[in-house]
This record gives C-alpha cells, sequence and structure tokens, in this order.
C-alpha cells in the first residue's frame, strides 16, 4: 500500500487540523469512497475515511490527542501510510454496543438496516464517552429510539430523542 510524506496543514474555517492525500495516492486505494487505516510515523494508527479537498486531492482529519502523541503540529512533515480498511464498520465498536445488539433483535435489524455512514455516527457516538455505563445507557438510548421510527426515516437527532 502507498506511503507517502504529508505536511499537517489546518483548515481555518473548520479550526481543523489534516494530513493532505495526493491523488494518485488516493487512486491506488481505491477512491474517494474507499475507507483506510491510516498510520503515522510508524506510531499512531486510525481508521478514517478521505475528504474533498479540490484538484483531486482529498484530506484526513487529525485531532490534537493525534498531534500530540506524534509531538507534531501545524507544518510538521509526516511519514503516512495508508492501507485499505476491511472492517466491517470502518471503526472499532465498543463491546457495549456490540453486546446489546447481540440481544435485541430488532435493534439489530434496524442497526443493519441504516447507512454505514449512520451506523458509524451511531458507533462514535457511543465510543466517544469514556464510561462503561455512559456507553451502555448511550446505546440503549439510541436503539430504543431507532425501534420507534418509522423505516427509512432514520435521522440521527431523532435517535438522540430531539425533534
Amino acid at each position: 500500500m502507498p506511503t507517502f510524506k504529508s505536511t499537517i496543514g489546518k483548515l481555518d474555517h473548520l479550526n481543523m487540523k489534516y494530513l493532505e492525500i495526493p491523488k494518485d495516492v488516493i487512486d491506488k486505494v481505491g477512491g474517494m469512497k474507499q475507507r483506510v487505516v491510516i498510520t503515522v510515523n510508524k506510531t499512531v494508527t486510525f481508521q478514517s475515511g478521505f475528504m474533498a479537498l479540490g484538484e483531486g486531492k482529498a484530506y484526513i482529519s487529525i485531532n490534537n490527542q493525534r498531534l500530540k502523541k506524534l509531538h507534531a503540529d501545524v507544518g510538521t512533515t509526516v511519514d503516512i501510510k495508508l492501507e485499505k480498511d476491511t472492517s466491517e464498520y470502518g471503526m472499532p465498536v465498543p463491546e457495549e454496543l456490540q453486546e446489546l445488539l447481540k440481544q435485541d433483535d430488532e435493534g439489530r435489524r434496524r442497526f443493519d438496516m441504516l447507512p454505514k455512514s449512520k451506523q458509524r455516527y451511531v458507533i462514535y457516538y457511543v465510543a466517544q464517552v469514556k464510561r462503561s455505563q455512559s456507553r451502555i445507557d448511550r446505546a440503549i438510548m439510541l436503539i430504543e429510539n431507532l425501534k420507534q421510527l418509522p423505516e427509512g426515516n432514520e435521522e440521527f437527532r431523532k435517535m438522540l430523542g430531539k425533534d
């Protein structure tokens, strides 16, 4: 898989730091829709997708926690290795959500009907809290609300219980 150098940039209008991915690299891994596993400086590895940057280029955002592990910031040049992400969802699923989906057949069926992007959003929302009990509470709330929504109308805001 491709390895290359990139310089950490900043998108001021989004207040976000990113790694630029050249067009030829995107083509080598299968295009803009391909999810990838990215390794930076052989130190930090995470799953991600590409966001269009223009002129056939893309970017992958990188958060401050990862930059801290790399001892890097805007302007730092880093080594990057990309691999195709062959995982089911493109990110690790919290154990609490996995267990709930094993026990709740209707919740599993409705979760499986969601587009991959919404599945990842549910997974991310559950995973972003540190305490296990909070992950359980979030998973239950999202799946219970999902089951109440009409099929085909599964907006994330409504899964959160907001109208």
